[in-house]
């Protein structure tokens, strides 16, 4: 049989948030020697949570399964219940039995009829103890009997920059797994080491490349370069920063191998690290701006987490994508590369120019930093360029001139409304760099230029260690009652249309959560945001003449980019096809380049 997923249990280093793994009641946990489950008399251990749902309609939407087996290892007298959940009805018991288990025995349930007609709900298993002795989990897996003929060689490539150990710690892990996996010869780590730093061990199933610093975009090029010249059917991209159970790989390797259409894709969620038990994005599509799925659900909830996984099975969004931070995709049939925009809008543009069929599995996830905590002038002029692009390129997304220079003047407002005029002129620089047309892209593909004119731009907006821990507030405005304080904000323009406005106006301190948003900042004149931690912190204060000056400049260049539109759509058309071929970056990242001990695969 092939596993098609394991039950798994919480990971040090990876997440420790128990009700994403399983839901105990009376003295039932993790066992200590770290084997498995340990449940005493009457106890009950229920497995219906993101990490352990098995979802039957996504598994059958996207592979073909023949028969389908629940298999349990196991010591001890206990009830096994399977249970069906499904959209408006009550959860059913598919299965109840009562064996005495022991680990020379799998235990084996056959939910093979379950595959007929359109299959859907999610299955969840349940174990009860009932005594004298414990009962011992040692492994779950759903299973198929299905045996392909061919097994898809899949290359995960990893870009870095400057993550030394984070990277490192990754690929050992990695090489670890695929050695004992029964699949591990068909799948190959790629480093592309963009800082040329990471010092990566080669062996049988692991590879670096030390590469041109082109960012993410140049790195993720080279790496799709790699795999095509090797022969890798599929290709898996990754970011250097992200934590993940290595269950990841098991699930994406499975559903590619059985998947029933060969352009099937799969897109890894992503969960912030300051809240692990909080879904940042469950995929994500565009139009206008980034649309993240199922953002801030709350993964400890049994009835929140079934509502999205059942939800995730239902049609997708035409401009549907998925993030690089954990993307696995087909490489036959594929249509573009990567686009340089160095770094952020590559994953979605990628999305967008191939045809893949995107999925999303619950489970695969990775854990790293939000965007929230990444948020900076850079990351701001970056997220602007892109978002314009992709209106300027793709005919699903196309829009009047009018309508997608309001992305831009929406981005500035919301950084001038906060007081952030710095960020504010980055992102006024990225509206001018884009009516530059495909060129600018093309000569600044290693952001050197652009990465030094906006640090230029930065005298307050950026993390100082914070000395303040109990900064003193003065508020008044901000204390109305939320529709007053709104009516206000959006009607003064935050005070920029009220005399006196630096005096009277508020002053606040604002969390990490609050970072990105317009609405606490309304009715202050002097903001301070502090980091997650609260060591760091920086302040902006209230400017008519900065707001004033980069109103102006936004009008002149909402002025040339309505007589300009049409043209830059047609070029930029033009580019995007020539700037996303393989000739292209085979040209700009010339040879690829190993460490003089690589070993031979």
């Amino acid at each position: 049989m092939l596993t098609l997923q394991n039950i798994i249990a919480p990971e040090p280093g990876v997440c420790s948030e128990p009700d994403l793994y399983y839901h105990a009641t009376g003295a039932a946990q993790i066992c200590q020697q770290g084997s498995g489950f340990c449940l005493l008399t009457g106890s009950r251990i229920r497995f219906d949570t993101y990490f352990n749902l098995f979802n039957l309609g996504t598994w059958t939407q996207a592979c073909l399964l023949e028969g389908l087996i629940l298999e349990i290892t196991a010591r001890g007298p206990g009830e096994i219940r399977v249970l069906h959940l499904r959209q408006g009805h009550p959860a059913e018991i598919l299965h109840q039995s009562r064996p005495q288990l022991h680990p020379d025995s799998p235990y084996q349930i056959d939910l093979s009829a379950l595959l007929s007609g359109t299959p859907e709900g999610l299955l969840a298993l349940e174990l009860v103890a009932l005594g004298p002795e414990k009962l011992q989990l040692y492994t779950a897996r759903f299973a198929t009997r299905r045996q392909p003929p061919s097994l898809p060689r899949l290359a995960i490539s990893i870009t870095t920059f400057q993550r030394e150990h984070k990277v490192r710690d990754t690929v050992a892990r990695l090489d670890t797994f695929l050695a004992r996996s029964g699949f591990g010869d068909n799948i190959h780590v790629q480093v592309i080491d963009n800082g040329q730093s990471a010092d990566i061990r080669a062996g049988p199933r692991v590879t670096a490349y030390a590469n041109r610093n082109l960012g993410g975009a140049g790195g993720f090029a080279r790496g799709l370069l790699e795999a095509e010249d090797r022969g890798f059917s599929h290709c898996l991209f990754m970011d250097d920063d992200a934590s993940f159970h290595m269950e990841n790989i098991l699930r994406s390797y499975m559903l590619l191998t059985l998947a029933r259409d060969p352009q099937t894709a799969l897109a890894g969620a992503m969960i912030g690290n300051r809240r692990q038990w909080e879904m940042w994005e469950n995929g994500a599509y565009f139009d206008g701006s980034c649309h993240p799925l199922f953002n801030g659900i709350d993964l400890r909830c049994p009835q929140a987490v079934q509502q999205m996984e059942l939800r995730s099975t239902q049609a997708r969004p035409a401009t549907f994508y998925g993030g690089w931070w954990f993307f696995a995709f087909p490489l036959a049939g594929l249509r573009r590369h990567p686009f340089p925009f160095f770094v952020r809008g590559d994953d979605i543009s990628f999305s967008l120019a191939n045809d893949f069929n995107i999925f999303t599995l619950n489970g695969v996830v990775s854990f790293q930093d939000d965007f929230i905590e990444k948020e900076s002038a850079q990351t701001l002029y970056l997220d602007l360029r892109n978002h314009l692009l992709h209106h300027l390129i793709f005919a699903q997304l196309e829009r009047s001139a009018l309508g997608t220079a309001r992305i831009a003047c929406r981005f500035m407002m919301r950084s001038m409304l906060r007081c952030k005029y710095e960020s504010a002129a980055a992102q006024l620089m990225a509206w001018r760099d884009v009516m530059q047309g495909p060129v600018f892209f093309d000569r600044n593909i290693d952001m050197q230029a652009r990465q030094a004119s906006i640090r230029a731009l930065i005298k307050q907006e950026h993390w100082q260690q914070n000395t303040d821990t109990a900064p003193q507030e003065r508020r008044c405005f901000s204390r109305l009652p939320r529709r007053l304080r709104h009516l206000l904000g959006l009607f003064s323009l935050n005070g920029h249309l009220l005399p006196f406005w630096s005096r009277v106006g508020d002053q606040i301190v604002l969390e990490i959560d609050d970072r990105g948003l317009v609405f606490p900042a309304f009715g202050a004149a002097r903001l301070t945001y502090r980091n997650g931690t609260g060591t760091q912190a920086y302040t902006v204060r209230h400017s008519k003449a900065r707001f004033f000056a980069l109103a102006w400049q936004m009008l002149l260049a909402l002025t040339h980019w309505l007589r300009h539109h049409e043209e830059l759509k047609r070029a930029y058309r033009r580019g995007y096809g020539d700037m996303t071929t393989r000739p292209y970056w085979e040209a700009k990242l010339g040879p690829a380049r190993a460490p003089r001990d690589q070993a031979a695969e």
